[in-house]
């Protein structure tokens, strides 16, 4: 059978990146959306909705672990073309490239998601070495938990908007922790991301959605007490917001800091898992399914535990750390439990085809892509009704846009000598791997 040319596969990886992606943003708003108590009240501040943060970190990681059936299902299909032609079993890292398949190839763009790069000489990451991708594994646990607690009070594209200040933390700790060297005109772009972001926060601040913070009336947030610092002072703002004046405005600044605040972890998961990979070599699909595993170990763990020490008190009773109500909320009212599977599916296929895009075209395709993305998630979220049209939001992301831009080269700097550094020397980060 002959081979499928690159250029054909390419727009169907593109589609299938963007679809996921904006999938995964707006079912999970979909799914806080979702009310799960006095539902029949026909005042809406006694309803109460599904706000699960640590639960949807825990199923994040299932869709992260799910990776393992792509690269399984690929073994074994590869294994039985190699039979059917005579050959043996090889493994992965002594793959040949004579099989012309057009799937199957390592030239093809679903392949190099699924194979290291040829004549890479770091060290096979095989073993207890594994074990280190448990780092970033964490830290990602703790970005994406913040991320879902925020994205509870705010919109849907005000969220994946101010996921873009990701840029700016990476830039920095690339800098300091992994020793590269930032131009004027990337510095330039760094500042240019941060006040688009302050932009977006202000815009949510100024024009609070109310459609966007369902439960803003009661919810099981005001509920849940911990002996923690972080989420006892997350139940003091959530507390403050409810007490404010302007209850939703406060609510938007809480969401906007905690979504901000969680690309710090996420930038140092970049960092750690660059500075691994610079040193060990394994498929990058793979990395993503032992991160996966490892985050779901950890975070389900966690849950047990702090269900112990708070779930089962009065104070924590149908809070962030009561897994038995997070469980029966999940399993016992159908949208819920669809949506799950979906978000874990989505995230999945974001991951695959985001990685297949990555080693086939770019990181900074991808990137260019992702921004799109947000784009898009705005206008479908416009059009459900879940967020109204501000002028300001648009500023903001035209901002974020330019920023990303110019820091990934998509853009000629300003600065004549600026664009001759840009020219000599391009730099770029790469957009996330997962939600």
């Amino acid at each position: 059978m002959g081979r499928i040319p690159a250029e054909a596969v390419i727009p169907f990886l593109v589609a299938m990146m963007l679809a996921s992606g904006v999938a995964n943003t707006l079912l999970t708003k979909y799914q806080d959306m979702q009310c799960v108590l006095n539902c029949d009240d026909p005042d809406p501040k006694k309803r109460s909705h599904f706000e699960q943060p640590v639960m949807q970190t825990l199923q994040m990681f299932v869709g992260e672990s799910g990776c393992w059936l792509v690269v399984g299902t690929y073994s074994l299909v590869r294994r039985i073309k190699q039979r059917r032609a005579g050959y043996s079993a090889v493994p992965d890292s002594e793959a040949s490239t004579g099989d012309s398949s057009p799937t199957l190839t390592p030239e093809t763009p679903i392949a190099k998601a699924l194979s290291i790069k040829s004549a890479d000489n770091r060290i096979p990451l095989t073993g207890r070495k594994i074990f280190l991708l448990a780092i970033p594994a964490c830290c990602d646990i703790m970005g994406t938990t913040l991320m879902m607690v925020g994205f509870l009070f705010v919109a849907a594209s005000i969220y994946q908007m101010t996921r873009g200040a990701l840029v700016l933390f990476v830039g920095l700790f690339s800098v300091v922790f992994l020793k590269r060297k930032l131009f004027a005109y990337q510095w330039f772009s760094l500042v240019v991301v941060v006040l688009g972001v302050a932009i977006v926060g202000l815009s949510s601040v100024l024009f609070p959605d109310h459609l966007a913070v369902p439960g803003s009336g009661k919810g099981a947030t005001d509920k849940t007490s911990i002996t923690m610092a972080f989420h006892t002072s997350m139940r003091s703002a959530v507390r403050v917001a409810k007490q404010a004046k302007s209850p939703e405005a406060i609510r938007s600044i809480i969401g906007v800091v905690l979504i901000a605040a969680a690309q710090v972890f996420t930038a140092t998961q970049f960092v750690v898992e660059e500075y691994i990979l610079e040193r060990y070599a394994l498929e990058p699909i793979k990395v993503v399914g032992w991160e996966g595993v490892f985050g779901f170990s950890v975070t389900l763990v966690v849950m047990i535990v702090m269900h112990l020490l708070v779930g089962r008190t009065p104070e924590g009773e149908g809070g962030y750390f009561n897994a038995v109500a997070a469980w029966n909320q999940v399993i016992g009212f159908r949208p819920v439990l669809v949506s799950s599977i979906l978000i874990m599916i989505s995230i999945g296929g974001f991951n695959f085809f985001g990685l297949s895009v990555t080693r086939t075209v770019s990181a900074t395709s991808r990137s260019t892509i992702d921004t799109c993305r947000t784009l898009f998630i705005w206008l479908a979220s416009l059009g459900l009704g879940w967020e109204t049209f501000k002028w300001l939001q648009v500023l903001g992301f035209a901002l974020l846009v330019y920023g990303t831009f110019l820091f990934n080269n998509i853009i000629r700097p300003p600065i004549k000598r600026w664009a001759q550094t840009a020219i000599e020397e391009p730099a770029q980060i790469e957009e996330p791997t997962n939600s």
